[in-house]
């Protein structure tokens, strides 16, 4: 396939990277900086692109069949809430300009249910962090009335750890998945398999997963 790749140097979106490549994928990888990738491979191009030139990324994401954002607008950017949903909603008109139709998302879990009812931002999310997390609990909801794209948004477990790839994880859907403990966790190199995962065996259109040990 041909995978284009929003946020390819960051925390999650360098995993996907290698994890596309791995599988055989052309990966065109986004970034603010594409001199972050290390990365070597014939099947990998890197562009340097300014998500929020909607016309450039839609003749971008024309050549794709599919599309992986892992944007972020940067944790310590005093205006993380205003660019997140500037960017997304740049990336969303493309994305249906484009007619390239799939797209997944990687989103935070403070949306994910507890067994309680409460959000994980109800319970978890400290006050002066809140406003961070607003942005992807948002566009899920957006999402949850869009009808053009084939969306598939994921939140990763509330603990979402370093580390590599064991291949065991279970799927949920807007709730936690947790372990004997209580607890739900997992790698980013797990979860970027449970992503590469979906892109090439969707099971998740048009709704939100989740993936934890």
């Amino acid at each position: 396939m041909k995978i284009a790749l929003i946020g390819a140097t960051g925390f999650v979106g360098s995993k996907l990277v290698g994890e596309a490549l791995a599988r055989g994928h052309q990966v065109t990888a986004i970034s603010r900086d594409t001199s972050k990738l290390t990365r070597q491979d014939e099947k990998l191009i890197p562009v340097s692109l300014d998500i929020n030139d909607t016309g450039a990324l839609t003749a971008l994401f024309k050549q794709q069949d599919a599309v992986i954002s892992a944007f972020n607008s940067g944790w310590k950017n005093p205006h993380l809430y205003e660019d997140y949903k500037k960017g997304y909603a740049s990336i969303l008109a493309a994305a249906k300009s484009s007619g390239v139709k799939r797209i997944l998302i990687v989103g935070g879990a403070a949306s994910l249910i507890l067994p309680s009812g409460e959000k994980v931002y109800d319970v978890h999310i400290p006050e002066d962090f809140k406003t961070a997390v607003r942005g992807p609990m948002e566009l899920l909801e957006e999402l949850r009335q869009e009808k053009e794209l084939n969306w598939t948004f994921i939140s990763p477990a509330p603990n979402l750890t370093a580390g590599d790839k064991t291949g065991h994880f279970r799927l949920g859907k807007d709730n936690p998945v947790t372990d004997e403990k209580g607890e739900s966790h997992i790698s980013v190199g797990d979860l970027a398999v449970a992503i590469l995962d979906e892109i090439e065996t969707p099971q998740f259109i048009r709704q939100r997963f989740t993936a934890g040990y």
